[in-house]
């Protein structure tokens, strides 16, 4: 008999939304090219500009502002791929924003952390402020790019506090949003963003279809050039099914924003009952906001790969930090940035849990951990 999974890695992925398949499925069954005129090309254009409207109402902006991609790691590289004299960044940040930053002839200014792992607000003051005659040598062209919650310990970042800093200081900001849509409100207008970017699969839509969200003020130099597409920001035919798949979930994620209480539960239901199973367990950034669904444990002395291999086994889906890191062996730098022990950088996995997570979900999780560590303690 085939053991039943139990999934809880909705930071790397989430199931797809039967509302997203539906979608995708009958946007799949339009002949017509979107850049077309006629009534097939008219009723491609009608889905992408709905969608549109479905995933600017979820992050709280204008649909004009939203550019489609083919996900976050491509919406990321345009962002920070653009002329920027200046960018103020941290370490917390996902690789594929370390990446482009690392890629970019800007002058580059970096930001403590915390040990709660949120941006230290007060080092960012500090770097500003003594990076004062570089901006005003180059008005416009520094970036601040703080994420909105960060995909391994699910700590959220004082985003607004930090947007009102960098703006005093004529200072731009980007908010990679991928973790938090679809589990906490965003406003992008609201908040005073210029850019942000967020992905389809981390709330239900198909992979390998995300968005760039801009202010129409804001620089933003075509990612491609050939047709007309995005506004002629970034040309190519659209993948309409895929685009079609993120409205839709886009849709329902803002619906659902109200349940993520009843995650939280949950998730609060496993920290409680590890920490009473392995007092010596160490949550990560628990002092800190966190996403609901989201926890990091620490077994100091333990290796974490060693750790999602057994709980694969026993049937359970974790990871060790960030999906796109799998197969890496290495120190997490997110955790690392927040100068934690080099024992609880080895030994943190992530569990990630979502709208269909449930109390037996957690029970399974339970009794893996507790067989996993009956055998670490009896073979020490």
């Amino acid at each position: 008999m085939t053991r039943r999974r139990t999934y809880l890695d909705w930071n790397a992925t989430a199931p797809l939304r039967p509302t997203a398949r539906a979608a995708m499925l009958a946007a799949l069954d339009l002949a017509g090219n979107p850049s077309s005129v006629h009534t097939e090309g008219r009723a491609a254009r009608r889905l992408i500009e709905d969608a549109r409207e479905q995933v600017a109402a979820l992050v709280g902006a204008s649909p004009r502002s939203v550019y489609f991609t083919s996900g976050a790691t491509e919406a990321n590289a345009w962002v920070h791929g653009q002329s920027w004299k200046t960018i103020v960044f941290s370490r917390l940040e996902h690789v594929s924003v370390l990446a482009s930053i690392d890629a970019s002839d800007a002058d580059r200014r970096e930001v403590a952390a915390t040990r709660d792992g949120t941006l230290d607000l007060d080092a960012l003051v500090a770097t500003l402020s003594g990076a004062a005659h570089a901006l005003a040598e180059a008005p416009g062209r520094a970036l601040l790019t703080l994420q909105a919650a960060n995909n391994e310990t699910g700590v959220v970042q004082p985003v607004v506090a930090a947007i009102d800093i960098a703006k005093a200081h004529g200072i731009r900001v980007a908010s990679d949003a991928v973790q938090m849509a679809g589990r906490a409100r965003l406003d992008f207008d609201g908040w005073g963003l210029d850019y942000m970017t967020i992905s389809a699969h981390k709330f239900g839509g198909p992979k390998g279809i995300g968005a760039v969200i801009a202010r129409p003020d804001a620089p933003l130099a075509p990612l491609m050039i050939g047709g007309g597409q995005e506004r002629r920001q970034r040309a190519g035919t659209e993948n309409v099914a895929a685009i079609a798949g993120f409205g839709a979930a886009a849709e329902e994620a803002a619906r659902d924003l109200g349940a993520n209480a009843a995650v939280s539960a949950l998730r609060d239901r496993l920290e409680t009952s590890v920490r009473a199973r392995a007092p010596n367990t160490v949550i990560i950034g628990q002092n800190a906001p966190r996403l609901p669904n989201t926890t990091c444990l620490a077994l100091p002395g333990r290796a974490a790969e060693t750790l999602v291999a057994a709980f694969d086994l026993a049937g359970v889906a974790v990871s060790a930090g960030s999906a796109c890191s799998s197969g890496k062996v290495a120190a997490s730098h997110v955790l690392s940035a927040m100068d934690l022990e080099a024992g609880l950088v080895r030994g943190s996995i992530r569990i990630s849990l979502g709208a269909t997570t449930t109390t037996d979900d957690i029970a399974a999780f339970l009794a893996a951990f507790d067989d996993i560590t009956a055998r670490i303690a009896h073979a020490a």
